[in-house]
């Protein structure tokens, strides 16, 4: 279902108890699509006509591929730089679209003065500030926040608390801190715990869904504000999707009252065959398997890949493909054409 012919057959008055459920953490259950998104990449959000069409003609959502991070949003201590963030949400609200926030407190993407953080009481001192000032400019606008992004670590099978500014001085306080402080400064935006690599049938990725089920119940246990778990569903296309234990994963979420979403999907496709068709269609399989194993369980309150062509993604920056051939990571190819990957997404939010 295209984005024009959700919002044709929802109506107003229905599109309006759609945004509200979705991101007040309601089933919604009364219509029938998943809403679908993209993150958005600045530049040729400003200077591509064909890529704002793009967006415009299939997501209901939007995020900012950059712009909200602290390296873009806080070159100085004093410093707010909105121009990413406030262009991005002025085209989504012209164009009937909703703007995801991402991301409040995360290990990367920082600027070298936040970096020099020192001790608790400056470390929860900046970490608060920075929350209730970007998430109070956006109240009743940002619906939905990433509130804490990457908060395992990546050490193989002992995973646990990621190294980083906020870890170093909090521990994993940090992440009560800013789950609380995201809360009061707007009480009604949709709260995320944001994380990769949860998904394949790897010993690496077992260890990942049990770390973060320990994890999501030591936040349940302290009443932290969490109300969703964000899937990035960044898939390697070689590795299969554990179906099975990705589906009990979803229900032991669920168990704990949270919400599931998919934040960042597109499939790593440099380990894949050459032929275009044949790529396309692992890809393909491997986003179906990821949805199919989510919906068996319940319907996820956003589905959103991490940009919306192949023409502007930030896959090469790090798996480019050495037979030379492009990457093709996206639902759209590089002339925005619909792909396999998009045929399956539409079936799976229309039809949950």
């Amino acid at each position: 279902m295209r984005r024009r012919d959700f919002v044709t057959a929802a109506g107003a008055a229905g599109l309006a108890l759609w945004t509200r459920g979705l991101f007040e953490g309601a089933a919604a259950e009364s219509h029938s699509s998943i809403p679908f998104g993209a993150a958005v990449n600045d530049g040729p959000l400003q200077t591509d006509a064909a890529y704002q069409k793009a967006l415009i003609e299939h997501c209901h959502l939007v995020v900012g591929e950059g712009g909200l991070k602290w390296a873009d949003l806080r070159p100085s201590p004093s410093q707010y730089v909105y121009d990413q963030p406030d262009r991005l949400i002025t085209f989504a609200e012209a164009n009937g679209m909703k703007m995801r926030g991402h991301t409040l407190a995360w290990y990367a993407a920082m600027p070298d003065w936040a970096l020099q953080l020192k001790g608790e009481a400056e470390t929860s001192r900046e970490l608060m500030t920075h929350i209730e000032t970007v998430v109070g400019r956006y109240k009743g606008r940002i619906p939905s926040w990433d509130v804490v992004n990457e908060a395992l670590s990546d050490d193989g099978p002992r995973v646990g608390l990621r190294e980083s500014v906020w870890s170093s001085s909090l521990g994993e306080y940090y992440i009560d801190l800013a789950f609380h402080t995201a809360r009061a400064a707007d009480p009604n935006a949709q709260l995320v715990i944001n994380d990769y690599g949860l998904e394949a049938a790897t010993a690496k990725s077992s260890a990942r869904r049990r770390a973060m089920l320990d994890l999501l119940r030591r936040l349940r246990d302290r009443d932290v504000p969490v109300q969703a778990l964000g899937f990035q569903a960044h898939l390697p296309g070689n590795e299969e999707i554990d179906k099975d234990e990705v589906s009990r994963f979803v229900s032991d979420v669920k168990d704990l009252g949270l919400d599931v979403l998919v934040t960042e999907l597109d499939v790593i496709d440099d380990q894949l065959p050459a032929d275009f068709k044949e790529r396309d269609a692992i890809a393909a399989k491997r986003v179906g398997a990821l949805l199919g194993a989510i919906l068996d369980v319940t319907r996820p309150t956003a589905v959103l890949t991490w940009g919306i062509t192949d023409r502007y993604t930030w896959v090469p920056i790090w798996y480019k493909r050495s037979d030379g051939y492009a990457n093709r990571p996206l639902p759209l190819d590089e002339n925005y054409r619909e792909k396999p990957m998009m045929r399956t997404i539409k079936q799976a939010v229309a039809g949950a």
